[in-house]
């Protein structure tokens, strides 16, 4: 489903509208898709970011991280040029992705999201899970894409959840160091509470639970370059997050131009003679609901 310059401009008083709706009793959702618009604070309009408190249940939080204990890796970020994942000292977690719709538990979490951004459930990816242990941090970064190559599934990220699954005795709060606090701005941490890297933007300390929803687009889809965020270094304690990233379009489906069989990563043919194309064949040659990356390569096409 493409989201076009108009109903993005439009996102925040459609779901207003129906949370108003739902809270009359007017509106029946299910109980896990179910969101209440007093417990979000606006922390920034530049770029529109909002915190949820209590988002997560203490059962949901749990229940991403016992699925992801088993399978962490070190984290990876994206080539600007060729969109390929790469090892950085710029991000410094370890994680996983827990496929979409995995378990009940999932699926409601997604459904609440879904619920919560008012943009469809398909345009979303899998949940990544991170787990940042004493000094491990994510450099301040962008969430829209600088390369074609993850463009091309699903267009640019428009908005990214993050969701807090452990509070953190000190250190690893999400900054903007480029937000702009908008007027009556009630902090959601004060100075007392931040680590000196909190202190150089708009900052949110992790508690459990709580959810950071942020848009990387303006209303026009032109990037938006206060969305630069960051993960301060974890000082005290454990940081365990689960990231949602929303697209532009739909992030389930890949339409394949007409007669032109084609791989859309650099890596493909390399990926291919290693044998991912039967280790990863979802990501590399896809499924019946979306075209893989490397059909060519894999010799689907």
């Amino acid at each position: 489903m493409s989201i076009t310059s108009l109903s993005v401009l439009l996102l925040f008083a459609l779901s207003v509208s129906s949370l108003i709706h739902e809270s009359s009793g007017s509106f029946l959702a299910p109980p896990s898709s179910i969101v209440s618009p007093s417990k979000v604070t606006l922390i920034s309009w530049k770029p529109r970011a909002f915190v949820y408190e209590g988002f997560l249940t203490d059962l949901e939080c749990d229940h991403l991280i016992s699925l992801a204990k088993s399978e962490l890796k070190r984290s990876a970020v994206a080539d600007n040029l060729s969109g390929e994942s790469k090892l950085s000292e710029v991000r410094t977690s370890s994680g996983m992705f827990i496929p979409k719709g995995k378990d009940a538990i999932i699926a409601g979490i997604e459904d609440k999201i879904s619920t919560w951004s008012f943009l469809p459930k398909e345009n979303g990816e899998g949940i990544q899970v991170l787990r940042y242990e004493p000094g491990q941090k994510y450099d301040p970064h962008y969430d829209y894409f600088a390369d074609t190559v993850n463009i091309a599934r699903g267009g640019h990220r428009i908005v990214t959840v993050l969701m807090y699954l452990t509070d953190v005795a000190k250190g690893g709060e999400t900054v903007f160091p480029n937000a702009e606090e908008p007027p009556h701005h009630r902090a959601p941490a004060t100075d007392e509470d931040l680590s000196e890297c909190a202190k150089r933007g708009i900052a949110v300390k992790p508690r459990k639970g709580d959810a950071l929803l942020f848009f990387s687009l303006h209303p026009t889809a032109i990037p938006d370059t206060n969305s630069l965020h960051g993960g301060c270094p974890v000082i005290e304690g454990e940081k365990w997050s689960a990231t949602k990233w929303i697209h532009v379009n739909s992030f389930d489906k890949i339409v394949e131009p007409a007669g032109n069989c084609t791989d859309l990563n650099v890596s493909c043919e390399r990926w291919a003679a290693l044998g991912e194309c039967t280790n990863n064949a979802e990501y590399m040659m896809g499924t019946t609901e979306f075209l893989g990356y490397c059909r060519r390569s894999c010799k689907v096409c």
